[in-house]
This record gives structure tokens, C-alpha cells and sequence, in this order.
């Protein structure tokens, strides 16, 4: 095996493995942002106004761009008839990183990403290892 067939190998695993850690923190952050919807509005009444409150209330819109960074990996891995390069791999990599990027002066959604990095342990956990990954 060449040596660029395993560096290419090896970062599509490593991005897969970010995007799963990507995928688990949006998940994490969605229910975080939840409790904290629900305790200054009142209880959210099903799953379905969840999704609606999710894809179209203000609160929720800083989420967004989890949602698009995993669904744009997704698509670039699964594409047979272009599949991704080294140098797509690494740009997601990239954008992993930004996506990460939190401020507690930062822009809304870094300032929002602090605060959850901040207050809750498993979100916390979540944001090392995901660092870990884009690290090693």
C-alpha cells in the first residue's frame, strides 16, 4: 500500500471518527439548549414542536451549523461518483476546528458554545476528545 493511500485512509477514518464525535455533541447540545429553552419559556408539548422550534426559533439557530457540518461529511463520503480527496478531508477537518471554536466575547453562537462548554461535564468531555481527534 502507498504511503499517500494510507495518509488518505487514515484521514478518512480520522474525519469519520470526527464527525461521529461532531454528531453526539450536536445531540448533547440540542438537549442542553432544550432545558434552557424550556425553563425560561415553559415546557416544549411534543417532539414535533421541538423539530419546529429547532429549525426555526432564534434559540436553536447557532445549532445550525452542526447540523450542516455533518450532513455536508455525509454527503462527501457517500458521493461514489466524486469521491472526496486528501485535500476535502483536510478542508473538513478544518472546518471541525472552527466549528468548535468558542469565546465567552466571541460572536452569538461561539459565546453560546462556551457557555454550554462551561456548564455541562459531558459537553465538556465531548469538546476534548473531539480536539483529541482533530489533534492527533
Amino acid at each position: 500500500m502507498s504511503t499517500s493511500k494510507q495518509s488518505l485512509d487514515f484521514t478518512f477514518q480520522r474525519l469519520r471518527e470526527i464527525r461521529l464525535g461532531v454528531l453526539h455533541l450536536h445531540k448533547a447540545l440540542l438537549e442542553f439548549e432544550r432545558r434552557l429553552y424550556e425553563q425560561a419559556n415553559g415546557p416544549i408539548s411534543s417532539n414535533g414542536q421541538f423539530l419546529q422550534l429547532v429549525i426555526g426559533h432564534e434559540w436553536f439557530s447557532w445549532l445550525h451549523s452542526f447540523s450542516q457540518y455533518i450532513v455536508a461529511v455525509d454527503e462527501a463520503l457517500s458521493n461514489k461518483e466524486e469521491p472526496m480527496t486528501l485535500q476535502q478531508a483536510n478542508e473538513f477537518v478544518a472546518q471541525a476546528r472552527s466549528l468548535l471554536k468558542m469565546n465567552e466575547e466571541g460572536t452569538h453562537a461561539e459565546k453560546r458554545y462556551f457557555d454550554a462548554v462551561q456548564r455541562e461535564p459531558d459537553i465538556t468531555l465531548m469538546h476534548i476528545q473531539i480536539w483529541n481527534l482533530l489533534d492527533g
